[in-house]
């Protein structure tokens, strides 16, 4: 599963490209809370190469619905991801689970309290949230959310980027023993910078997003499990007014908690190294 940003949030839109690479500026709320607001949507064929997930879940080609956009208060980015888009029967998703399915909504403590509350390259606060849903396997499915603080920070080069720190509640977790309470935290990044326009107005762009997640004690008591996990994809890609396509290296360290190259799950676990995503989009 990918996240086009924002990352996060790894999908090109219009507010990404006029964010990124105009002057970063305080958010500024004089004339309304609803004087930016915007919807974008995109709809992408994804392929996957060895993709880290645990269990070798390496392969697969899968239809994603991307969205985002602002409406007052909220900054929201999320996405839907249907696997085995194909039906192939040497797909690593074929038979299993078919959907998953990330919500993260932000909500501008600037906004909220009519002040301009940037400090130095800070320019927005944020109440930062990630709801991520898998549907059920043999062992149940995947319901965690996260909640923390958020930010847009100016970065050189890159414009604004999205910085958050939440912390971990997990509701489901396959059955596993973090299931009902707090375990970890996340430190997640992503941006969209537009490097290289066409005489067309045609552009490529580098956009990606990190998710570094720590502390993640409970889980980590299990054999074969570990406390950290590293997602970090870097995605290059050629965008027109209706298309992209692109290609996305990401890099992976104990993918879902699961530490590399042990088989105490009871299969030799592949969760870290590289993966590599290639897509194509259509944008509404």
């Amino acid at each position: 599963m990918t996240k086009t940003t924002t990352s996060k949030w790894l999908g090109a839109t219009f507010l990404a490209t006029m964010v990124c690479s105009s002057p970063a500026l305080a958010a500024d709320y004089s004339d309304g809370i609803h004087e930016d607001d915007n919807l974008w949507l995109t709809f992408n064929l994804m392929h996957s190469e060895d993709n880290r997930l645990p269990f070798r879940n390496a392969q697969d080609t899968y239809v994603e619905m991307e969205f985002g956009g602002r409406s007052g208060i909220v900054d929201l980015y999320g996405y839907v991801d249907m696997f085995d888009a194909l039906d192939d029967g040497s797909d690593d998703q074929n038979g299993g689970d078919n959907v998953f399915i990330k919500l993260a909504p932000r909500f501008s403590l600037d906004a909220m309290s009519g002040r301009d509350l940037s400090v130095g390259p800070v320019k927005e606060w944020y109440i930062a949230t990630v709801t991520n849903i898998g549907d059920n396997g043999p062992s149940g499915g995947l319901w965690e959310h996260y909640v923390g603080l958020g930010s847009d920070v100016a970065v050189p080069w890159f414009g604004e980027i999205g910085l958050n720190l939440t912390a971990r509640y997990v509701r489901e977790n396959y059955g596993g023993p973090d299931e009902n309470s707090w375990d970890g935290f996340m430190v997640s990044t992503d941006w969209f910078k537009p490097f290289y326009t066409f005489g067309n107005g045609d552009f490529l762009a580098y956009q990606g997003y990190l998710d570094y997640k720590f502390g993640a004690d409970t889980v980590a008591d299990q054999a074969g499990r570990s406390s950290n996990s590293l997602e970090w994809f870097n995605g290059l890609y050629y965008h027109a007014d209706r298309f992209a396509i692109g290609y996305g290296l990401k890099l992976y360290n104990n993918m879902a908690f699961y530490r590399d190259d042990t088989d105490a799950s009871g299969v030799r676990q592949d969760t870290s190294g590289p993966g590599h995503y290639f897509s194509i989009n259509y944008k509404f």
